[in-house]
């Protein structure tokens, strides 16, 4: 049986999903604030956000939000951690490939968590200790061993471009070994796809919690590994991420570990990092 707080989650989701099909035929017109190199919010962002939150707040009025757009409100146990339009970039150029993702933290720890695909209609939902599901059908993470024939999901660490040289080390010490690369722009499907199989693993540096909170706990729930770069469970407060099945990621890690830097493993994320 689904969670109650995931079916407030999906129907959130399918909400602002609703506004992103609704301006997707008016790109052109739609007001775009650049926040830094790369880094863009649209109105459409801030609206998905609005409709998810007051969606919420209507049955959790004492429920607190992180989201990309609004920052930290409230407090309290319970925690809504949120990205309206994960692939902002995407959206804006029309390359159909973006997603909403909702998780809820409890007492710090993340508990559920919904990733959606709207042009797609691929709803991946988890809950902790009951599993991970791709429009209700249960999801398992590949059977991959080894580097060799893997397929990974990565992206540039865009927003802080002093890990490049340490990113281009890590990129470098797996390609070779691998079958290949994927690089699609939005971190929330790359866990997803993980957690169902299409990717066999993936990685980022520089991450925010709101990138990687629900989709972690997808991978987590279909039977793989996350972990932060340095191979402890920091992710969400450094926002250096890997995951893979349990086999691939000792691979992984062997291959990561010479280019993790010293600021790599003690580097905390902060609301008014950049």
């Amino acid at each position: 049986m689904t969670s109650p707080i995931v079916n407030v989650a999906v129907e959130a989701a399918r909400q602002a999903a609703n506004v992103l099909l609704k301006y997707r035929d008016r790109l052109q017109s739609i007001p775009v604030e650049r926040k830094a190199r790369a880094d863009y919010v649209s109105d459409v962002d801030r609206a998905c956000e609005q409709v998810i939150r007051e969606y919420i707040s209507r049955r959790h009025r004492d429920h607190a939000f992180l989201g990309e757009e609004s920052g930290l409100t409230g407090q309290g146990d319970h925690l809504w951690i949120i990205d309206p339009l994960d692939g902002t970039t995407n959206y804006l150029r029309a390359i159909p490939h973006y997603a909403i993702s909702i998780a809820l933290a409890v007492r710090g720890r993340i508990e559920h968590g919904v990733v959606y695909d709207p042009l797609r209609d691929e709803m991946f939902t988890a809950s902790r200790g009951e599993g991970a599901f791709l429009n209700s059908q249960r999801i398992r993470v590949s059977g991959r061993r080894e580097l060799k024939g893997a397929v990974l999901g990565t992206a540039f660490p865009f927003r802080k471009r002093r890990l490049l040289e340490a990113y281009r080390g890590m990129f470098d010490a797996v390609f070779d070994q691998v079958e290949d690369i994927r690089r699609a722009g939005t971190a929330s499907l790359d866990l997803a796809y993980t957690a169902c199989g299409r990717l066999d693993g993936y990685w980022e540096l520089g991450l925010k919690p709101w990138d990687v909170a629900a989709g972690a706990l997808l991978v987590q729930e279909a039977g793989g590994v996350v972990m932060d770069i340095a191979g402890g469970d920091r992710w969400l407060q450094t926002g250096h991420l890997m995951s893979a099945p349990f086999k691939l990621v000792t691979p992984m890690r062997h291959a990561f570990d010479p280019h993790v830097t010293s600021a790599l493993k003690v580097e905390k994320y902060a609301l008014s990092s950049d």
